[in-house]
């Protein structure tokens, strides 16, 4: 399946070029908080961490789950290996979290461990790592009834090296349960010796059912597959029934390894081109043009067929096909013009134009066959009328000493990453990118889960915008659907120096962005305001107003986790979660 580039295309109605800014609301969010029994487990970074693909994946790892499959159900990893999770009814009687699961008794301590993390595989299922390198599927039950049933590992593996859980799915084919589970790691590589020493690993582990239908279940690895790049993705994710990948990342990614085998791509072969001796030569001056014409050897001038009118030229030898045929570049005068064979190997035809005007650019329309031969005057005379656009002083500064370009003008949100980052399809066959897209300057701000029976949708920048898009794997002409807009959130969010985390309600009625410490932005779309407001610049009257409100936190540890959903927004301290009730039903 060969690789398309693909263009994302934007929905314009979905776009205000009216918007004006956010107003700022003083109205206070209800907020509500729930002391945690024991801290949350943030693993520091070890001192051998020290790249910025370490900090981009484990620094800024989120540590609190949001449960798509059930309303304003979130969960996290205590120190003291619990997996637990609250389910917000009421927002003024929030209870205790409650235990799922415990990793102390089965993980293993390393030097290297990393933090555990989580991915709701299904409303059923949940695949769990440890933070040491081993991997849970577990049995969950339904997560959102009041029973709250203890989790029942079915599967578990020691891969041998920590990783974090990005990405799970479930789904049953030919009778056959199967979870796809998307694995990162970052390893060393003895092959960077000049870059950080370290590459960037993803594994999608396909495990099934080999029980059969019974009522027995008995889970094993079918598959391994091994994908490897230079940067952490901004989004990975597997299509709904494991066909296929999704990745955005500024560096590129290609599966090298199925299985424990190595893959060998057949590498693309070079596209042969025919070259071919040119038939013709030509040359002009501003009166005439000079072609000279290869003839099959021992041709007689009576052989010769030539047809020249004021526009078109028609030159062969009798009993072949015609040489040369066509309209020509411009007008000549064919009394003036003549032809004449030299050594019974060529024909020297001499066209004098009609007029002197500006140099042809081909002899004759549409014919790539000939070669045009420039003279030294010319070349010269060209040389000499470019003259104006080059310098040989390195700065000619025209205008005085005023710079070309004041990069004092550019703030920090316009300045974009000099990689062009890309987003690609890999086809879980044939494991090669079927479609790509050259994000170029639209840096990548959060990804949110809309529907749980699909794949996680993702925000870009565009312009000053922040565009949503939906990937639709089913239409690979239409493969991401721009679904929703956060008028000029993508400018804003750039210009928060100590922005941690950014995310958006499922129903896209907000978008939020969390500092490190203390505060959360709201940042609301447009909405019909109750009284009447003019613009007093432009003098007219003002239908919508984005609001924008501030959340100020009490407390003063790192924002270790930070998820919304439509109602709510959920902040994860190391003793405390926090939960702000933005919207009502």
């Amino acid at each position: 399946m060969a690789t398309s580039n693909y263009s994302l295309k934007v929905n314009r109605e979905l776009l205000d070029p009216g918007f004006e800014s956010y107003r700022l609301s003083l109205d206070a969010i209800p907020t509500y908080g729930v002391e945690l029994d024991a801290a949350v487990e943030e693993v520091k970074l070890k001192d051998n961490h020290y790249t910025l693909e370490h900090m981009r994946a484990f620094g800024m790892y989120n540590y609190l789950h949001l449960d798509p499959w059930y309303d304003d159900s979130v969960l996290f990893v205590d120190c003291k290996g619990r997996v637990l999770g609250l389910t917000v009814t009421l927002d003024t009687a929030l209870g205790k979290p409650v235990e799922f699961y415990n990793l102390t008794a089965n993980s293993s301590q390393s030097e290297h461990r990393l933090c555990a993390s989580l991915s709701l595989t299904s409303a059923t299922w949940a695949a769990l790592s440890d933070g040491a390198g081993r991997l849970y599927l577990l049995r969950t039950g339904k997560r959102g009834d009041s029973s709250h049933t203890k989790w029942e590992p079915l599967f578990s593996e020691d891969t041998g090296e920590p990783f974090t859980v990005l990405h799970s799915i479930s789904h049953v084919q030919e009778g056959v349960h199967t979870m796809e589970v998307l694995l990162l790691r970052i390893q060393k590589d003895p092959q960077e010796a000049k870059g950080s020493g370290y590459s960037v690993s993803l594994e999608w582990i396909t495990v099934a059912n080999t029980a059969g239908h019974g009522p027995e279940k008995k889970y094993e690895v079918k598959k391994r597959r091994v994908l490897r790049g230079k940067s952490v993705p901004h989004y990975a994710a597997l299509e709904p029934l494991g066909k296929g990948l999704m990745v955005a990342s500024e560096k590129p990614f290609a599966f090298t390894h199925v299985d424990g085998r190595p893959v060998e791509l057949p590498h693309p072969e070079p596209m042969e081109v025919e070259k071919t001796d040119p038939i013709y030569f030509w040359q002009q001056t501003e009166e005439d043009v000079t072609v000279c014409v290869r003839m099959p050897e021992g041709v007689t001038k009576e052989e010769v067929q030539f047809r020249l009118s004021a526009d078109r030229i028609r030159l062969g030898v009798q009993g072949f096909p015609s040489i040369l045929e066509g309209q020509l570049h411009s007008s000549v005068d064919q009394d003036a013009s003549a032809w004449i064979l030299k050594d019974d190997k060529s024909l020297e035809v001499t066209l004098q134009k009609r007029s002197e005007g500006p140099p042809w650019s081909e002899l004759v329309t549409g014919d790539k066959r000939g070669e045009y031969v420039m003279s030294d005057e010319q070349a010269a005379l060209i040389h000499e009328r470019l003259t104006f656009l080059t310098s040989e002083d390195l700065d000619g500064d025209a205008d005085g000493n005023k710079p070309p370009c004041n990069s004092q003008e550019l703030e920090d949100c316009d300045v974009f990453p000099e990689d062009g980052s890309s987003l690609a399809h890999f086809d879980g066959e044939s494991l090669k990118p079927t479609q790509v897209v050259n994000l170029g300057s639209h840096q990548y701000l959060f990804t949110v889960d809309v529907n749980p029976c699909e794949m996680p949708c993702f925000c870009l920048r565009h312009d000053v915008d922040a565009l949503v898009w939906r990937p639709r794997p089913d239409q690979p002409s239409d493969m991401w659907e721009h679904v929703a807009t956060f008028n000029a959130l993508g400018y804003v969010q750039a210009s928060k120096r100590d922005k941690k985390f950014a995310t958006c309600a499922p129903n896209f009625s907000y978008a939020s962005l969390g500092e490190c410490l203390r505060r959360a932005f709201i940042y609301r779309q447009p909405a019909p305001v109750e009284t009447v407001l003019f613009n007093r610049r432009q003098g007219r009257q003002v239908g919508q107003v984005a609001k924008q409100q501030v959340a100020s936190l009490d407390s003063d540890e790192p924002i270790l986790g930070f998820r919304a959903t439509n109602e709510r927004l959920y902040v994860l301290t190391p003793r405390r979660l926090f939960v702000l009730k933005v919207n009502n039903n």
